[in-house]
């Protein structure tokens, strides 16, 4: 029988790859003119100056260079901490629960959840344009610097899957991403109020999944399993409780498969951003601490919109590793603005 040995919970920010002097070059760029910035609040999406002027005196004084240093030295601490986890442990595979950004997922077929299952899958590096923000280009190695083909698990992707089917859970699947450029567009639905377009280009490997493989195995991709979670796009997120039971479906189904595999379980996202939401982020930490499924169960949807839906990867990954013990590892909310821009970066593992 497979068993699950290992759970891990990391965020995956470009501010964990990013030098701490381009925060608050990133917060000008791209916060100030961000339209998803959902007020956890309101529960709605605000202008960056509506968000400021919501957001007071509470995060006035943390945009300091001597708390930025800091914060990132917790962050890098935080990443190394579980890559050492992954390697001291060394599962013969990783099952990946991640959410797609307009990456390889738009509106002509945008799935509540996808398991990938090929033999392998190809990374691509991040490229970006000479007139890219220069916080951009700062982060793009995190997300993979060298383009290779990540070893995928798929067997037991193609035993997940039927699992799954036969559990109530109507999966897609995913064999191959396409070799030639392409691109779509989202919205407008819920929080995403205007029609976002992507140009063709091709794809690779979702952001989610390339941290892994770079950050946390350091270019030696350990086998992989990856599952997509539309957490991001209106309408057809999974609820946190359709997350949760799926989280413990995975369980059942790698306990089921006839082999003797040791499986890591890994939630890549989160936890609460483009803004930060510190009392969302303490409910799910209490839930996860206290193995309590009702909390996580019954986090409220308006408070997981934008890129704090992400936090629907862990609810996943808590449900499917509740027979482990719990450690959070770190805890760091980053206000990379005075109007509460950032997010709060997460690190844990269940043993």
């Amino acid at each position: 029988m497979a068993k699950i040995v290992l759970g891990i919970g990391s965020s995956h920010s470009p501010m964990l790859s990013m030098p701490p002097e381009f925060w608050p070059v990133h917060a000008e760029t791209n916060d100030k003119r961000s339209r998803e910035l959902v007020s956890p609040k309101q529960g709605k999406v605000l202008s960056y100056p509506e968000l400021l002027e919501e957001a007071g005196d509470t995060y006035k004084g943390r945009q300091t260079p001597e708390v930025f240093a800091q914060q990132h030295s917790q962050l890098q601490h935080g990443v190394g901490e579980l890559a050492r986890t992954l390697k001291e442990v060394n599962p013969d595979t990783v099952i990946i629960v991640s959410d797609d950004q307009d990456e390889n997922f738009f509106e002509d077929n945008m799935p509540a959840f996808n398991i990938f299952w090929g033999d392998t899958c190809r990374l691509r590096p991040r490229t970006y344009t000479e007139n890219a923000p220069a916080s951009q280009k700062a982060s793009a190695w995190g997300y993979g610097d060298s383009e290779m083909d990540v070893p995928v698990d798929a067997p037991l992707g193609k035993h997940l899957i039927e699992f799954m089917m036969d559990a109530g859970f109507d999966v897609s699947h995913s064999r191959y991403i396409r070799e030639e450029p392409y691109g779509g567009a989202i919205g407008p639905a819920g929080y995403v109020w205007w029609k976002r377009e992507t140009a063709p280009k091709v794809h690779g490997l979702g952001h989610g999944f390339a941290y892994v493989v770079r950050r946390l195995m350091d270019n030696k991709p350990i086998p992989i399993v990856p599952i997509n979670q539309n957490t991001c796009y209106p309408p057809n997120q999974p609820t946190p409780k359709r997350c949760y039971s799926f989280g413990k479906a995975i369980r059942a189904a790698v306990e089921s498969w006839d082999n003797n595999k040791r499986v890591a379980i890994l939630a890549s996202g989160g936890l609460s951003h483009f803004v930060l939401d510190e009392e969302i982020d303490q409910q799910v930490i209490r839930g996860m601490r206290e193995k309590n499924g009702e909390i996580l169960c019954s986090l409220p949807k308006e408070r997981l919109q934008s890129a704090a839906s992400e936090i629907r990867n862990w609810i996943t990954v808590a449900a499917a590793s509740e027979h482990l013990d719990f450690e959070l590892v770190d805890y760091v909310p980053v206000a990379r603005s005075a109007a509460g821009t950032g997010g709060s970066w997460g690190f844990a593992r269940w043993q």
